[in-house]
């Protein structure tokens, strides 16, 4: 039996809310992360949400992360925008991270095509480069599939062997080549704790641990998507590539910068994307 304000009941508090609401159940959820949340303004809006204003939602901390929940259309496309996410570091557990992914799911939501900007590893890839995600390891310490399975949300034992769909990944590096985009790669995307930066010693045992690129979010929102049933399409913008044998301080406000200076590209990239997408 549930309990008042348990997890479950605050997702479908905010569910039976937004049903109520909304102009339409979207096909895609379009998450944006850290200076990508630009795209909003391509959207054909219908409905614009603050977090503030719905039921249960979590609040973003970060300034360069507006707080906005986006119902309109891209390409024709009926498209949910979360312009803004959240991350563990902020305090937030694993599952409070994914509970827009979870509400969105149950709204009917059947793709998730995430953004978010991310440290280089790979030592051949360039500042500057978009990574498509060919799979992550999660080294939050947590899984927002812990606890009490909810059967009709899941399944309890969700499978994993390919977290990012392979269609997807077609489109994404197919769509970067129509479009002339240089520089886009594809890798493996880890997610650690934050909100401190990597030690030299860390940048090097991730890279030995096999990802290419790191980064503070994603993870969370991407496993509930999948044990949602989900098709999901990560991309990160790699704002700097960092050598362990030869570190250079890391500046959050750069990483900002140069992941806005990517948003045109991106932009573009995502709208291609979209437009090649059969419901």
């Amino acid at each position: 039996m549930k309990k008042p304000g348990d997890y479950q009941g605050r997702v479908e508090e905010c569910v039976a809310y937004l049903e109520d609401i909304i102009p339409f159940s979207p096909d895609l959820v379009i998450q944006l992360g850290t200076g990508l949340g630009g795209l909003a303004d391509r959207i054909e809006s219908e409905l614009t949400l603050p977090y503030s204003e719905i039921p249960h939602f979590p609040h973003s901390t970060v300034e360069s992360h507006n707080g906005n929940l986006i119902l309109g259309r891209l390409c024709g496309k009926k498209i949910a925008v979360l312009q803004g996410r959240f991350h563990y570091y902020e305090g937030y557990s694993s599952k409070e991270v994914a509970f827009p992914i979870r509400v969105l799911s149950l709204l009917g939501a059947k793709t998730l095509l995430l953004t978010n900007a991310a440290g280089g590893l790979n030592p051949i890839f360039l500042p500057g480069s978009i990574m498509v995600l060919r799979d992550h390891l999660n080294f939050l310490g947590e899984n927002p599939l812990r606890g009490r399975n909810v059967d009709s949300w899941g399944p309890r034992f969700p499978d994993f062997s390919t977290p990012y769909h392979p269609e997807l990944i077609k489109i994404a590096l197919d769509s970067a080549s129509h479009c002339k985009i240089k520089n886009v790669v594809s890798g493996v995307y880890v997610c650690i704790p934050g909100p401190s930066l990597e030690t030299p010693a860390e940048t090097r045992w991730l890279r030995d641990c096999g990802a290419d690129a790191v980064g503070m979010s994603s993870v969370p929102e991407i496993i509930v998507a999948r044990h949602a049933g989900m098709q999901v399409l990560g991309l990160s913008a790699v704002s700097n590539v960092n050598d362990p044998d030869n570190f250079q301080p890391i500046i959050l406000e750069d990483i900002i910068a140069t992941a806005k200076s990517m948003e045109p590209l991106l932009e573009r990239l995502i709208v291609e994307i979209v437009g090649r997408l059969t419901f």
